[in-house]
């Protein structure tokens, strides 16, 4: 059933305007029945101005006459046309990931795992789309496929938007802090040092520059061993 706005102030301006029963008011209105003889009587809704349910477009001239002609005959209210726009939104379901991509999962839990050790087996679930015991067996290295598994972003893969990735992070930002506050005190490394691949040092070597080069540098240094030769 419809429900009607300001049941107390509608139900004032019926009582004072039509000949309509008190239950057929309290029915309507979702009052009781003995709230509307109150009202009658001036006890309840005292000083409340009476709003016209005409008017406002929640009844009819042609209801309330049907209602006032037959005493059991129960008024309906007409459902407005912004009703829907208020009816709860419907919870998200499960992520669908295309079948092309479903392979790359094990790849992209690999990367959350060892990038963000802060977020729970759940909150990976939700963001790529799979099963907590996937993600187990990638943890503990006990994947099927666990030797051609290559850690990569998820982001990249689209299993996940950088937005939804960000918001879940943000959420478990307090628990990768605590964590990174314990391996402090045992004095392990920081999870974004112990993450880095081991060619970044490499990477970070300076190159030999070529006032370095000399005929020691290109031939071994065994030029003057044959000048002693000779």
């Amino acid at each position: 059933m419809t429900e009607v706005l300001m049941p107390k102030a509608t139900a004032v301006w019926l009582v004072d305007n039509t000949a309509l029963t008190f239950e057929q008011i309290a029915d309507f209105c979702g009052l009781h029945r003995l709230e509307v003889k109150g009202i009658a009587d001036g006890d309840v809704a005292a000083g409340v101005r009476g709003a016209d349910p005409i008017s406002n477009g929640q009844l009819t001239r042609e209801e309330i006459a049907k209602a006032e002609a037959d005493s059991d005959y129960r008024m309906t209210a007409i459902k407005s046309r912004f009703d829907d726009l208020h009816q709860p939104r419907k919870k998200r379901g499960p992520r669908y990931t295309p079948l092309s991509r479903r392979q790359s999962r094990p790849d992209a839990i690999a990367w959350l795992v060892r990038n963000h050790p802060e977020l729970t087996d759940g909150q990976i679930s939700k963001l790529i789309g799979t099963t907590k015991t996937t993600i187990e067996a990638v943890r503990e290295r006990t994947h099927w496929n666990s030797a051609n598994i290559k850690p990569t972003d998820p982001v990249t893969l689209g299993l996940t938007t950088q937005l939804d990735l960000d918001e879940q992070v943000r959420k478990a930002s307090s628990r990768r802090e605590k964590m990174e506050a314990e391996r402090a005190a045992s004095g392990e490394a920081p999870i974004a040092e112990e993450a880095q691949p081991a060619s970044a040092a490499q990477e970070a070597e300076p190159a030999t520059s070529l006032d370095d080069v000399n005929l020691e540098t290109l031939f071994g240094g065994n030029n003057q061993s044959d000048d002693d030769a000779r």
